[in-house]
């Protein structure tokens, strides 16, 4: 108890100093002020991911830390020492090192980010006042030399990502794999990075050093450099505690006793930087390392008794890792991957060799290019296996569970050792096969649906089935991962018809996750082409795909559902803006009617009053109302008393800036008699209906309202 004491008094402490110290620093008082900032650089630029922001693909910015030196504003000058994120579209940043002085303007805002003292935009050009030291410049070179190298494709973007932590070549998709499938962890610099690359000194070591003190200390002083080699980042030097705990467990030959050891890096880390406390990241590092030196050694000895030995330790690790992290894991993701394990299984064999080849190309790359390409060929063919299992592994269904059912479990097991004592197993193994089973009955969208609306943050993609894993799919969203993720719990490989109601972003951008490993038909398309950077894209990712554009009169039937185009007309039309970011492009979205033998669904894409009042008279009470333009304000009442829907769906994401949906417009469908599911609260929304008989069912809550059309 006094331990536990004690270390709660010392974090509180050093969090408490740390915060006060960024809370109290001078440019605290200058905040949303023009300022003039000397700064060094401490981590390398990163470019940011694609992201849509509103109707438009957003401008990719430059971010990195670094250490604010001194600041100017309104006349007077500040000597400070505090951390910074700089953010700024300057692409000369890219080649930035950790060490350069930068002198810039800027404007600094409250950032988010506990372990920063401000968010700093940078306003105008960079003044770089300093060169890269000549070890800043060898440790680029080597970095450098390996990404240029790889190669391309998803293998090619693997190996830096394994080696050193460069994802920066990796593509958005296969990132997603990489996550779905449980592999995330080989393309960040984890322990297992560290405790392989030491490993492997460690055993090189023993042909010059006997003796095992001297062969630890200079493995040591390695592992020194190759932190300085991926980054001193927090993360990093996480992972290096971790991996000396378990080098110090290897060298002693002692693993039950690294658990005081454990403890000391745990707290060591947390002292030298508090807010790893609160990172999800650290604690999978500590569960992880903990499962590998508690609960591995459990599962050989008990795999022993029924399979080979050498299975059975390949077994052990990734099957302790992920019990040990799967409550994090689900509570970050919200579901678990069973497929996983045996992803990890399957890429186990491969994991070492690339790391250390890879390794050791790096390290000559600068020095001889053609023994680099060499050995980067021989583990481009375990690379691209690791890819491959990715892709196979991120196809399987997850097991999405919820917090509730989370702490549910845990409180369970508790309950069940503490209570049942001699035969706690069998009982908590069965209280976990029905909570499974249940969590399995559950899940979204459950056995069979008829129209799907999948959540995708703020955007449209709506999905109506055909059956025989067939759909037609209306808009696809901002997000390409998530399309691909909504479209694989639908089970939708094929796709004879996709509409993309207008080339706005958050109704386009998500195509590629839409056309992975997927078959289309063909695609329907508006009239205007605005904004040109969209349709272009649209149109390369398209690639010998039918391409219609479609206008007021269009019909088509596949299966027993027939679409009727209502919108566009053939001429441009001309209508006053509303505000907003493209009221002439909303108002060229394509407007359908859907209808079947069990239900009737109208779709707008993002059309406005104008349009929808020249559609009074083309509609009736349909079943299902995807309601147009994320619920904004902007509707036609007489409009909405036509459509007199039973259901009204809203795709929209949560805390958007726009307010969407719009109150007035939720009460408005609500004293129309509509039930209103919105995929900001509800999640992913699924519908089944039998003779306008509809049921839905939510992701968020799994529940069932059974109401007549």
């Amino acid at each position: 108890m006094l331990i536990f004491i004690a270390a709660l008094l010392v974090g509180s402490t050093v969090m408490s100093l740390r915060q006060q110290s960024l809370a109290d620093s001078a440019i605290q008082s200058f905040l949303d002020q023009p300022i003039e900032i000397t700064a060094v650089v401490t981590t390398d630029p990163i470019l940011s991911a694609p992201k849509v922001s509103g109707s438009y693909f957003a401008l990719r910015n430059y971010s990195f830390i670094a250490r604010a030196q001194f600041i100017s504003a309104g006349g007077k000058n500040f000597r400070l020492r505090i951390p910074i994120r700089i953010i700024t579209p300057e692409k000369s940043v890219a080649h930035l090192l950790p060490g350069q002085v930068l002198h810039f303007h800027g404007s600094a805002i409250k950032s988010k980010e506990a372990r920063v003292a401000a968010l700093v935009f940078v306003r105008g050009d960079i003044e770089v006042r300093t060169k890269a030291s000549v070890w800043a410049r060898s440790l680029a070179s080597i970095r450098n030399g390996l990404r240029s190298n790889s190669g391309s494709g998803d293998a090619g973007a693997l190996i830096p990502g394994m080696v050193l932590g460069d994802t920066s070549k990796q593509s958005v998709q296969f990132k997603a794999d990489m996550k779905r499938s449980g592999l995330t962890h080989l393309v960040a610099v984890s322990g297992a990075n560290f405790a392989i690359v030491s490993a492997f000194v460690l055993w090189a070591m023993q042909f010059f050093i006997r003796s095992i003190r001297w062969r630890l200390s200079a493995t040591a002083i390695f592992l020194a450099s190759f932190i300085a080699l991926v980054r001193p980042s927090p993360s990093v030097l996480r992972a290096a505690a971790m991996a000396a705990v378990l080098l110090v467990a290897k060298g002693s030959k002692r693993p039950s006793d690294s658990l005081p050891a454990l403890g000391f890096a745990i707290a060591a880390v947390v002292i030298a930087d508090p807010w790893q406390a609160r990172d999800a990241g650290f604690a999978l590092s500590v569960l992880a390392t903990a499962g590998l030196l508690l609960f591995a050694p459990r599962i050989i000895t008990w795999l022993s008794k029924y399979i080979p030995t050498l299975l059975s330790e390949a077994l052990a690790p990734p099957i302790a890792a992920t019990i040990f992290c799967s409550p994090v894991l689900i509570a970050i993701a919200g579901y678990l991957a069973p497929m996983s394990i045996i992803a990890n299984l399957l890429a186990a064999p491969a994991v070492a060799p690339i790391t250390i080849i890879g390794f050791i190309s790096a390290l000559i790359s600068p020095i001889s290019l053609l023994i680099t390409r060499i050995l980067i060929w021989v583990i481009h063919f375990p690379a691209a296996f690791i890819a491959w299992i990715a892709q196979w592994a991120a196809q399987f269904p997850v097991l999405k569970m919820s917090s509730t059912i989370l702490i549910g479990s845990l409180i369970i097991l508790w309950c069940a050792r503490t209570l049942l004592q001699a035969h706690w197993k069998k009982y908590v193994s069965i209280a976990l096969c029905v909570m499974l089973f249940f969590t399995w009955l559950s899940r979204w969208p459950g056995g069979d649906w008829s129209v799907a609306n999948c959540d995708i943050g703020q955007g449209d993609s709506l999905v109506i089935n055909l059956g025989n894993h067939r759909g037609i799919v209306i808009d696809v969203g901002p997000d390409a991962a998530l399309e691909d993720a909504c479209l694989k719990a639908l089970g939708i490989k094929e796709i004879p018809i996709l509409i993309l109601s207008h080339f706005h972003a958050d109704h386009v951008e998500g195509l590629p996750g839409l056309l992975k490993r997927r078959n289309v038909g063909q695609v329907w398309v508006s009239n205007n082409t605005d904004p040109l950077f969209e349709s272009t894209r649209v149109q390369s990712w398209l690639k010998g795909i039918p391409i219609n554009v479609v206008t007021r009169g269009i019909q088509s039937k596949i299966s027993n559902v027939s679409i009727t185009v209502l919108w566009p007309l053939i001429t441009t039309q001309q209508f006053a803006s509303n505000p907003g970011d493209g009221s002439s492009i909303n108002n060229s979205s394509i407007a359908t009617v859907i209808s079947t033998a069990d239900f009737s669904l109208f779709s707008g894409g993002d059309i406005e009053p104008p349009v929808q009042e020249l559609l009074r008279a083309d509609v009736t009470h349909v079943d299902i109302y995807k309601v147009c333009h994320h619920g904004s304000k902007y509707q036609d009442r007489k409009f909405m008393e036509n459509l007199s829907p039973a259901i009204a769906m809203i795709s929209v994401g949560a805390g958007n800036t726009y307010g969407h949906p719009a109150p007035q417009t939720v009460a408005a469908l609500t004293r129309l008699g509509a039930r209103v599911v919105r995929t900001d609260t509800d999640g992913a929304i699924a519908i089944t209906a039998k003779n306008h008989h509809l049921s839905i069912k939510l992701a968020q809550s799994g529940v069932h309202i059974f109401r007549l059309g």
